[in-house]
């Protein structure tokens, strides 16, 4: 059994699947669309959760990234970001979730959806879950 990872800074702590949620959440205020939660602790050591974030413009993509960024903060740093500069694919590693924020084209072409198509995704709210293509900038 998988025990769910928690994170202490400032005396709040926030389980993994909880961190994915809200990063989803972050990204929906900034109107990042067709965002999808898959719970990859089952297939792969590299983290609890994927989160992926589709956007529609460079600057899109670096609003998000920085939405999620600030709204984490409290609960601890992001390890590592990759790609923010560019804002073609940016990547943030908070060790327990992997946040992947692509432009729409580029996450067509590297398909993360089809690669862990296998994991099982977690359900959203239904405005996030409603927020499709054309909700970016």
């Amino acid at each position: 059994m998988q025990l769910n990872k928690t994170e202490e800074s400032s005396g709040t702590a926030l389980t993994s699947e909880a961190r994915a949620v809200r990063a989803a959440e972050l990204a929906a205020d900034k109107k990042g669309y067709d965002i999808k939660i898959r719970n990859i602790s089952a297939i792969s050591s590299i983290a609890d959760y994927l989160v992926i974030i589709s956007g529609s413009s460079d600057r899109h993509l670096q609003a998000i990234a920085d939405s999620i960024r600030r709204g984490l903060k409290k609960y601890g740093k992001v390890n590592d970001i990759e790609g923010e500069r560019e804002g073609k694919w940016i990547v943030m590693d908070y060790g327990d979730v992997l946040v992947h924020i692509f432009h729409e084209p580029l996450r067509g072409y590297y398909d993360l959806d089809g690669l862990w198509k296998m994991a099982p995704e977690l359900p959203l709210s239904s405005e996030i879950a409603s927020l499709r293509s054309g909700g970016g900038f």
